[in-house]
């Protein structure tokens, strides 16, 4: 009788269990526009194998044009982490260092917190076209980028307001982690999500110490740095599991980061991440759907919305979770989008050697919004609201803030009283 055999994987990403079937390939954003990258399959196990007999089949310029959306990984049959291995090969590999720009597009937090303290000064002089003709000459990012602008006051400085009475007034409690961009950029999400999560009886802690999450500093080459803040975080949060509040995030590149790369990518250990840590989203709809909590609705909400599914909500499977919310609203027209990649990729898509494919990635996408015609497009994702700001006429929110725009949150109060 003839015995199963089962192809054993002794790397860290299942390399060997690649079958060069190149479905990665085909639903690579990359490759679908530039004959210069080889692919997913090409630059992730193929190219491996030839990397690890020696060093000098690595590519550093291919290897660099991947986006890393893990589109490839959702595709893959076999469950190789074509994109990690990808990744990997830059960690390892690498020959040049980061230079000026790379600083300035990884390091979120200093970058940041110097913007807001200067807000209306950087947020105009960032558009002005001697500035941006410097930074695509001499910086080498892309004159043609818009910036996302900077909020004069940081969400970790108007929380500070109201912590106490967050503590104080709910026995239900979770812990956010915010990230850089309601931080620095866009604080308003952070207080839907208090606004959202009050509601519903659930006071909103901060981290005890939180640093970003290392998506920048990890693309940019700043390995040893992202792996120090990885370690602050899980830290962090193994304090907040301890403590009893499950911790939740409003981004999903955020998520899949610290859920999915710590460990694949820094070897920094995440399973803290991997069992308490979700969207707020996610965390409020299982909610609902045990019927632990209820929402109510403006009964005169009408909007008119599009969804799109950012790669790496792709990749963690969780948009199910943010549709069906928003569908929950009764004046709610609901579009889905066909799931494309905006091409943005985080800092990818503000690099002058990328912009030009960044923008052909997306071109599909810009389309269907356009025909769409919708009151919002809504996407979990903060690169990709810019991107999409930046090439369509849409404005974008996150699912958070349609859920805390369209409540009735008196009568949410009284129906969670009950």
């Amino acid at each position: 009788m003839a015995e199963n055999l089962q192809l054993l994987s002794i790397s860290d990403n299942n390399l060997e269990k690649c079958l060069k079937c190149s479905i990665c390939t085909v639903y690579c954003p990359v490759a679908g526009v530039t004959p210069f990258y080889p692919g997913p399959k090409h630059a992730g196990p193929d190219g491996e194998r030839y990397r690890i007999k020696d060093v000098v089949f690595f590519d550093e310029k291919a290897l660099k044009m991947c986006l890393n959306c893990k589109r490839c990984e959702v595709a893959c049959p076999e469950g190789v982490h074509i994109a990690d291995i990808i990744q990997s090969a830059r960690i390892k590999y690498a020959k040049h260092g980061p230079g000026l720009r790379e600083f300035t597009l990884a390091n979120t937090d200093l970058v940041g917190s110097l913007a807001t303290m200067v807000a209306p000064v950087a947020n105009f002089s960032t558009g002005l076209a001697p500035v941006k003709s410097v930074l695509h000459s001499v910086v080498k990012i892309d004159k043609h980028r818009k910036f996302p602008a900077y909020a004069s006051q940081k969400f970790e400085t108007w929380y500070k307001k109201y912590a106490a009475a967050q503590q104080e007034q709910y026995k239900n409690q979770v812990t956010y982690f915010h990230g850089c961009y309601v931080n620095y950029n866009y604080p308003q999400l952070g207080k839907d999500l208090i606004k959202v999560l009050n509601a519903i009886g659930y006071g909103v802690k901060l981290l005890d110490k939180e640093k970003c999450c290392g998506v920048p500093l990890v693309s940019n080459g700043f390995i040893e740095q992202a792996k120090k803040q990885a370690e602050i975080n899980m830290a962090s949060m193994r304090e907040s599991v301890k403590a009893g509040r499950p911790v939740i995030t409003t981004s999903s590149s955020c998520t899949l980061m610290m859920r999915n790369e710590y460990n694949h990518l820094l070897h920094v250990d995440n399973e803290v991440a991997q069992g308490n840590l979700s969207l707020a989203t996610r965390f409020i709809y299982k909610l609902v759907e045990e019927g632990k909590v209820k929402l109510a609705f403006k009964e005169d909400y009408k909007k008119r919305l599009c969804y799109h599914t950012p790669c790496h909500m792709e990749k963690l499977g969780w948009a199910i979770y943010s549709t069906s919310l928003v569908k929950m609203i009764p004046g709610v027209e609901f579009i889905m989008l066909e799931s494309q990649c905006c091409g943005i990729a985080g800092t990818y898509g503000f690099k002058k050697e990328n912009y030009e494919t960044s923008q052909k990635i997306g071109e599909p996408l810009f389309k269907q919004i356009e025909d769409v015609k919708a009151d919002y497009v809504v996407t979990d994702c903060e690169t990709c609201k810019w991107q999409i700001e930046m090439s369509t006429s849409a404005k974008v929110m996150n699912p958070l803030s349609i859920i805390a725009e369209a409540l009735d949150v008196e009568k949410t109060i009284e129906l969670n009283k009950k």
